[in-house]
């Protein structure tokens, strides 16, 4: 049953254990994590929201930044009484928890970023801000064919098409004007986040496909150089959207990372 936290944030919880906020990626919402939460919820208490701008939640109360959004986490923790939680984000969502754990060291107990970028190159940022002025002139439906590409394997593509479908809908459904400007914060705000990552002190796991090369295994590699006390895995053969086309792969060192970090840690 979703729920409204004190700045208008749409969320929803789930199981019981320590607990675990997922924050999603651009242009999508907390039913992304459907294919995730099966496997936390006997484990964990699992918190699902969408950012402002995204599915049920309100527009940005003011300018879309990474600290913007970090704001929404932590008001989330406030709402349900967490002082602290392992925080997971995929894609805008894995740039927004580094902000996150910058700004509130203390809230975090375990971080994982998931299939993300780090330090573009100026061709790499040149790509995504292509993206974003199509997005300004056409709307969200004008990136959407091309990102399934990225996201998907040809065989996913066409073995799911229901899936594929219902991500359309999920992006389509976004206000173009807010879309454009929460697009800007995904294409320019990784510069303001790769030192800080150095200064981390929290159990971190880095994970990405080894064919998603917007958020590139070297991307990963170079995080977990960077972050101390930190690992990375590659999952072969998978884009994007990995957590989606195979959870099975996908689920299992997600879950067995946030088990060790918070489960053992209550034992302590």
């Amino acid at each position: 049953m979703k729920k409204v936290s004190v700045d208008g944030t749409i969320y929803e919880r789930k199981g019981h254990g320590p607990p675990v906020v997922l924050v999603h990626g651009l242009g999508l919402n907390r039913g992304m994590w459907q294919w995730l939460t099966c496997d936390l919820k006997d484990s964990f208490e699992v918190f699902t929201f969408d950012l402002f701008g995204h599915g049920d939640s309100p527009k940005p109360p003011s300018k879309p930044s990474l600290t913007l959004f970090s704001e929404q986490i932590n008001n989330l923790l406030k709402t349900v009484r967490r002082g602290k939680a392992a925080i997971v984000g995929f894609s805008l969502g894995g740039m927004i928890v580094r902000r996150f754990t910058q700004n509130y060291p203390h809230s975090v107990m375990a971080l994982a970023i998931l299939n993300s970028p780090h330090a573009r190159t100026t061709s790499e940022r040149e790509t995504v801000l292509e993206r974003v002025r199509q997005v300004e002139e056409y709307g969200p439906e004008a990136t959407i064919e091309a990102a399934l590409e990225r996201w998907f394997t040809p065989q996913f593509r066409i073995a799911e098409p229901a899936i594929l479908e219902k991500i359309r809908q999920w992006i389509s459904a976004n206000d173009p004007n807010i879309y454009a400007k929460n697009y800007r914060v995904l294409a320019e705000a990784d510069t303001e986040i790769r030192e800080v990552i150095k200064t981390f002190s929290c159990p971190t796991l880095v994970m990405t496909g080894e064919e998603d090369h917007g958020n590139s295994p070297n991307m990963t590699l170079e995080m977990v150089n960077a972050i101390p006390n930190s690992r990375a895995i590659i999952l072969p053969k998978l884009r994007h959207m990995a957590l989606v086309e195979d959870p099975k792969l996908f689920n299992p060192p997600l879950v067995s990372f946030l088990k060790k970090a918070l489960i053992k840690r209550e034992r302590i």
